[in-house]
């Protein structure tokens, strides 16, 4: 059964409501799973992972495709979670649109008299906060390895992410654990950690390249949905073994010590492990050709994320590095 509701998310000061549509699967029998993307509106292959997942759930059964007959539960699908960023291939609105939350995922679970991206986020949080897991799909850069984002210490929201099937699990710290930059980038209003606050396990994939469809990263993603559908029971079936690597998020940021162009070393990769005092390229003074910066890693771990685009800022992340967990 598949129906698709049209749903008013905020109004615009001119009176245009800003909708989307919410798309419901399944026989409500078993649990409940909540599936968004597109909270940023450059991030768009986690939506066409959801028109992907659409085709095999509503024509399966006539191509043969056993998941159509198979799903036992509820599956509830937002493709554009935030049609304010799509419509404008952004990661945040203007200014005028809404200037005390300009980024939408850090304001859950939203206010229905709040600011614009609060209102939408509160109605949207009206679909999600009955489910029995979520999903909330995301998009890293070119410059960013694919990965699954989970609040550590939930033992819930980490199966949920091994049951995507990344390769590399990012464990991002909460409470007092967690460092600076988490109370500065207000890390507690995102989707995904105000869920798994209240008691719903939850997970951020972050799929391939923004801007762009993937066919890779689309796949990657609709593999990992299943698997987190298997692992809830709304799918027959197990999902695939994990055996992946698990580590700090937001922790080892190797950040440029002067302005400049970054110039990789060749041999630079993601997904490498790097070594405690490794070199990943040098920052230049493109005027003087004055090498201002040898780049070399601050700790051992896994290479997540190289800056490519080459003109760079001081304070910027050149290089990530994660941590490895052992839990």
């Amino acid at each position: 059964m598949h129906t698709a509701d049209r749903v008013t998310l905020a109004r615009l000061p001119s009176g245009v409501p800003v909708e989307t549509t919410v798309h419901r699967y399944g026989s409500g029998d078993g649990p409940t799973c909540y599936v968004q993307a597109a909270q940023h509106g450059r991030e768009i292959n986690g939506t066409e992972c959801c028109r992907r997942l659409h085709e095999r759930l509503t024509a399966g059964a006539a191509a043969n495709d056993p998941l159509a007959a198979d799903l036992d539960g509820t599956l509830i699908v937002v493709p554009v979670a935030d049609p304010l960023t799509f419509d404008r291939v952004s990661y945040t609105t203007p200014e005028p649109l809404d200037s005390a939350a300009p980024n939408m995922n850090r304001c859950w679970p939203g206010d229905s008299e709040g600011t614009i991206h609060e209102r939408m986020a509160a109605r949207l949080w009206a679909e999600a906060s009955d489910a029995d897991a979520i999903v909330d799909l995301h998009t890293g850069s070119p410059e960013m390895q694919t990965h699954t984002v989970y609040l550590r210490g939930d033992d819930g929201s980490r199966r949920l992410a091994e049951a995507f099937g990344t390769d590399l699990l990012l464990a991002e710290a909460a409470g007092d654990d967690a460092d600076t930059e988490w109370d500065e980038r207000n890390f507690g209003g995102k989707l995904r950690v105000a869920a798994t606050r209240e008691g719903i396990p939850s997970i951020t994939p972050e799929l391939g390249s923004n801007k762009q469809l993937d066919s890779d990263a689309i796949q990657t993603g609709l593999d990992g949905l299943l698997g987190v559908f298997r692992q809830l029971g709304l799918l027959a079936g197990d999902p695939e073994p994990w055996d992946g690597v698990r580590a700090h998020n937001h922790l080892g940021r190797v950040r440029a010590a002067d302005s400049g162009l970054f110039v990789p070393d060749a041999d630079a990769e993601l997904g490498a492990e790097a070594a405690a005092g490794e070199t990943f390229g040098t920052v230049y003074d493109p005027a003087t050709y004055e090498p201002l910066q040898t780049v070399t890693a601050d700790r051992d771990g896994v290479v997540y994320s190289i800056a490519r685009e080459a003109t760079v800022t001081a304070g910027q992340t050149l290089v990530g590095i994660a941590e490895r967990l052992d839990e």
